[in-house]
C-alpha cells in the first residue's frame, strides 16, 4: 500500500463504519482466513463488522474464530441484503472482479459504499475507494496482516486474529512450499505463532478430518489419472455420478489436483470435475515452473488466478472438454517440454 491509501484508510476508520467483509464465490482457506481475520481486527478496534460469504464453503474451514458469525448469502440472504445496504464500507478480499462474487455480483455493483480491495491475483480491476493489490504476495491473508500493520494496529493481534490469518496463509502456500513463500512470509507466521496460533492445531483441523467417503473418492480421482509424459502433464476426471456415489460436500476435492504435481517428471496437473447443477465441468489446474496456468486458464477456460495456480471452466460435457484439452495442449508439447 502507499502512503496516499494507507492515509485514506485510516480516514475512513477514524469514524464509526457498518462494514461488510465478502470473500469470492466458493471460498478457500485464504479468503476466509482474511475474511475472519479482518472482521476480527475490525471489531478490535471498535468497527461494527460482518463477513457476508456468497455460498458455503468447505467443512474443513469451518472450525475457525469468528465462523459462526459468518453470513451466508444464498441462505440468509434478506439478512445478507440488509447488512449491505446498511454498509458504509465494503472490504472485498481474495478476488478483483466483482464476477467472482457469483449472485452477489448485482447487489455489490449497485452499492455506494467505499469499496477497499486486499487480493494478491492478477488484472485488477478498478471498482475500489483504495487497492491494495500485490501479485506477489503468498496470499491474502499475508496482505491483511500487512494491512493491519500499515494501520499502526500489529499489536491489536489477537489468537483469534492469528490463526485465521495463518490458517490461510498455510492453504494458500501449499504448506509453505509454492514459489510465492518467501522470507518475509516466514516470518509473518513466525509472529502469528508468538501471537497465539497454534500451527500443529491448525493443521490437524484442516488436513486431518477426512470422512472415509473422501478418502474413497481420492481413490476414485487417482484411478482415472491419466499421465501424458510426452507432455508432462497429467489430470484427473471426476463426473458427478462419482461424486454422487461417494456423499460428495463441498470440499471434499480440495487438494486432490496436486497429485497430479507429486509425480517425477510432471509439470503441469490438471482436475476437472462436472457440476451437473451449474451445467459446467469446473477446472483446476496447477504447475510448477515457468509454465504460466494464469495464462492458459484466461486464454482457453474462461478461468485465470496465478502463474501457478489457476482455475477455469467448461461448458462443453465432459468427454468435449477432455477432447479440447487435449487438442489444445498439442500446440505447448515445445513449451512444457523444451
Amino acid at each position: 500500500m502507499n502512503l496516499a491509501d494507507i492515509t485514506t484508510v485510516k480516514s475512513i476508520l477514524s469514524q464509526p463504519q457498518k462494514i461488510v467483509i465478502v470473500p469470492h464465490k466458493n471460498p478457500d482457506g485464504d479468503a476466509m482466513g482474511a475474511c475472519l481475520g479482518l472482521c476480527g481486527f475490525l471489531k478490535g478496534i471498535g468497527q461494527t463488522a460482518h463477513v457476508v460469504s456468497p455460498n458455503d464453503y468447505p467443512k474443513f474451514l469451518k472450525w475457525m474464530p469468528g465462523n459462526q458469525e459468518v453470513i451466508n448469502f444464498e441462505w440468509e440472504n434478506q439478512e445478507a441484503k440488509k447488512l449491505l445496504d446498511e454498509a458504509s464500507v465494503i472490504f472485498t478480499l481474495d478476488f478483483n472482479d466483482l464476477s467472482r462474487t457469483g449472485q452477489m455480483e448485482s447487489v455489490l455493483k449497485e452499492k455506494q459504499a467505499d469499496f477497499i480491495m486486499i487480493d494478491h491475483h492478477q488484472q485488477p480491476h478498478d471498482y475500489a475507494k483504495v487497492t491494495y493489490s500485490d501479485v506477489s504476495m503468498s496470499s491474502t491473508c499475508e496482505m491483511v496482516y500487512n494491512f493491519i500493520g500499515y494501520l499502526g494496529h500489529n499489536d491489536t493481534i489477537t489468537a483469534d486474529i492469528a490463526t485465521n490469518l495463518y490458517a490461510g496463509i498455510m492453504t494458500d502456500t501449499g504448506s509453505f512450499k509454492y514459489r510465492s513463500t518467501s522470507s518475509q512470509t516466514h516470518r509473518v507466521v513466525a509472529d502469528l505463532i508468538d501471537k497465539g496460533a497454534d500451527n500443529m492445531e491448525i493443521h490437524r483441523q484442516v488436513f486431518d478430518t477426512n470422512s472415509p467417503s473422501r478418502l474413497h473418492l481420492l481413490g476414485v480421482a487417482l484411478s482415472n489419472m491419466v499421465i501424458l509424459p510426452e507432455y508432462r502433464t497429467a489430470y484427473i476426471t471426476l463426473t458427478q455420478e462419482e461424486l454422487d456415489q461417494h456423499d460428495f460436500k463441498k470440499g471434499d476435492t480440495e487438494g486432490f489436483v496436486n497429485y497430479g504435481l507429486t509425480l517425477e517428471g510432471i509439470i503441469f496437473a490438471l482436475i476437472f470435475i462436472e457440476n451437473k447443477e451449474e451445467g459446467i465441468i469446473k477446472i483446476s489446474l496447477r504447475s510448477v515452473g515457468d509454465f504460466s496456468v494464469n495464462k492458459f486458464a484466461r486464454e482457453h477456460f474462461d478461468g485465470g488466478g496465478h502463474d501457478n495456480a489457476a482455475g477455469g471452466k467448461s461448458d462443453l460435457s465432459m468427454t468435449e472438454t477432455v477432447e479440447r484439452f487435449n487438442t489444445i495442449l498439442k500446440n505447448y508439447k515445445s513449451e512444457l517440454n523444451p
